[in-house]
């Protein structure tokens, strides 16, 4: 089988409510949520598809150094980029309800994107690829055996 990215580690202050905002804002699926040792709590959402190789672990912060990294993982850039079929659909949708969009959708050489963030303060990507743009990056990941 080949390597591939399974989760990705989201440190978050609470895990009710960020499981809310995934599943109900968002529309992600939650595909896990089991106790662990000490209050902790094995929590992974991911996007409502079956074409998801990746999903999200959401972790809550335990200390203060966990806790100042809640919502700027990656020092104020777009940390996380969500594809979709149909920006225009998702992007309606998440307006209505509530996601906190930072700039107006634009239309790029690469495909339509807009930022958001999350409640957190974490910056999305939602993005449709152009087509072309997509075909490419399928192809040459598949050349370097993705």
């Amino acid at each position: 089988m080949p390597i591939h990215l399974m989760h990705m580690a989201l440190v978050v202050p609470d895990y009710d409510d960020a499981i809310a905002y995934f599943t109900q804002v968002l529309g992600f699926s939650l595909l896990a949520d089991e106790p662990r040792e000490a209050g902790k709590r094995w929590v992974v959402v991911a996007p409502n598809t079956s074409t998801t190789s990746c999903s999200l672990l959401l972790a809550r912060a335990v200390n203060a150094e966990q806790t100042s990294r809640v919502g700027n993982q990656t020092g104020g850039r777009v940390f996380l980029f969500l594809h979709t079929d149909d920006f225009w659909r998702d992007y309606h949708v998440y307006q209505a309800r509530g996601v906190h969009f930072i700039e107006s959708p634009r239309i790029e050489p690469y495909g339509t994107v807009v930022v958001f963030e999350d409640p957190y303060g974490n910056r999305w990507d939602l993005l449709q690829m152009n087509p072309k743009k997509e075909a490419n990056a399928q192809g040459n990941a598949r050349e370097m055996n993705f």
